[in-house]
């Protein structure tokens, strides 16, 4: 067994179910096991939730054509899942949690960085699914005739962050097992939800849309990048990282890429032919995203809607919970992973309780959140991108939990790549939401780089996030190259 520090491993039998203890360790050679197929599971189930069809509205909100918001719904989340495919790679060959095998790039310590941003990434994410959960049986509730008040978004919030929270405290086996159970469910009442609805689509009045900017048509593609494939980047090798060294490379790309994009490329251009087709629901869903939807559905099928719906926000919220533990891990905090499972299940708890019961809509903290965020997540991706295709050999497993080895403590270059892709990448965003005046500082480089500034037409176009990722891909082959070279070619060399 291994004996790498903080790896937090367990001693139950490989494949029997329980509580999981490996932590941030390199995954034993004993306890590998799988094929790429399998991935296919937990990719599916985390993203055939039904939220996937309210950015119809969100897309269309950049006042685009529906070709234009179809073709920027289906490029996003392949290109953006195209991204999970690739960093799923590194959990193959390294056999170790994504924001681990991210230090080779930053170093020990100075993967700390990105660790944080990641760490608040997917607990922002926990919130958003748990409080949509809550949101969604109390409209269910309401258009049922049970009541729909605060005691049921308080039950249902409850129950739902329980159950997430208890299959991250589980760990890798429930939950790979969880997910295929979850799949199979929500793909057979998503189509039973296409079906009920489909006669409210009108192809009239979808072709009737007029031609958008290109400017929003970017936008459109940044904001579906980033609440897709790019918010789960930085979890793709913890799942990865369980199977044998020897599993093919590319069917761990394909079969991780075409997981998570399969069911939003369906659900997304549904959606917006839904939003286009119906007066009016674009601005219930900017309010209740997933009750929004049940204006479209009969009674009798309500309480199946309830069950997709929570089933497929759990999916996806199990996977954050899991992976936000082992970020928290990574960080330095001292405690077995099923704690810091806990301890990120009870912060989700608390923002939950904003969104649901403070927050005077949702669109406005979701966009807000989602390309804060998103931007230095986009500005990391590209640095660990260049950084994995760099590599030919196998990471040094020891060595990436000690500052003293071929990594070093902190590798300045990265961090400070890092540091300039998220604040270039800032400057080139805003939010659509007028309420999150918080986030007004946002956009100060629109003028000074000719894009109009923050009332100009690519105010809005949020291509701050392609930028981050551009800076960061770019400047780590540049700068990166001869650290690569050199940790590749000796056994140890000087931080």
């Amino acid at each position: 067994m291994s004996t790498i520090s903080g790896s937090n491993r367990s001693t139950a039998e490989p494949g029997r179910l329980g509580v999981e203890l490996n932590g941030i360790n390199v995954i034993a050679e004993e306890e590998r096991k799988g094929a790429p197929r399998d991935l296919f599971w937990p990719w599916f189930a985390a993203n055939i939730s039904v939220l996937a069809i309210p950015y119809g509205a969100f897309i269309l909100g950049f006042k685009v054509s529906f070709w234009q918001a179809a073709i920027a719904g289906v490029v996003g989340v392949i290109l953006s899942f195209a991204l999970c495919g690739v960093v799923a790679l590194a959990g193959k060959r390294g056999s170790a949690p994504t924001m681990v095998l991210s230090r080779a790039a930053f170093g020990v310590d100075g993967n700390r960085l990105p660790a944080f941003l990641s760490w608040i990434l997917l607990v922002g994410w926990e919130t958003v699914l748990v409080s949509l959960s809550a949101l969604a049986t109390a409209t269910v509730f309401t258009e049922l005739g049970w009541g729909g008040g605060t005691f049921t978004k308080i039950v249902a919030f409850l129950v739902t962050a329980a159950l997430v929270v208890f299959a991250g405290v589980l760990g890798f086996d429930v939950i790979m097992r969880l997910q295929a159970v979850i799949t199979v469910a929500t793909a057979v009442l998503t189509v039973a939800f296409i079906a009920t609805t489909i006669d409210e689509v009108h192809w009239a009045k979808i072709s009737g849309l007029g031609s958008g900017t290109t400017q929003g048509f970017v936008g459109a593609l940044a904001l579906v990048a980033t609440g897709f494939g790019v918010g789960w980047a930085n979890t793709a090798a913890d799942y990865s990282r369980y199977l044998p060294r020897s599993a093919s490379s590319r069917g761990v790309f394909g079969w991780t890429t075409v997981g998570g994009a399969l069911a939003p490329i369906v659900l997304v251009v549904y959606g917006i032919m839904l939003v286009a087709s119906k007066d009016g629901l674009a601005d219930k869903i900017y309010a209740d995203p997933i009750g929004a939807l049940t204006t479209l559905l009969p009674t009798w099928f309500l309480v199946p809607y309830a069950i997709v719906a929570i089933l497929g926000l759990v999916g996806g919220a199990v996977l954050d919970i899991y992976s936000s533990g082992l970020a928290l891990l990574t960080l330095g905090v001292k405690v077995p992973r099923p704690v810091a499972a806990g301890i990120d299940g009870i912060i989700m708890i608390a923002g939950s309780i904003y969104v649901v019961f403070v927050a005077d809509n949702f669109i406005g903290p979701f966009q807000a959140f989602l390309i804060t965020v998103g931007v230095p997540i986009a500005a990391w991706a590209g640095i660990f991108v260049a950084d994995l295709l760099q590599r030919h050999g196998a990471y040094a497993d020891a060595e990436l939990y000690d500052g003293r080895g071929r990594y070093g403590s902190v590798r300045w270059p990265a961090v400070v790549l890092l540091v300039v892709g998220t604040l270039i990448g800032w400057g080139l965003v805003t939010t659509t939401a007028p309420d999150q005046g918080w986030l007004a500082w946002q956009g100060y480089l629109l003028e000074p780089v000719g894009l109009g500034g923050k009332k100009g037409a690519w105010a809005y176009a949020n291509v701050g996030v392609f930028a981050a990722f551009a800076i960061g891909f770019v400047g780590w082959l540049l700068l990166g190259r001869n650290t690569v070279r050199r940790q590749e070619r000796v056994g140890i060399t000087a931080a």
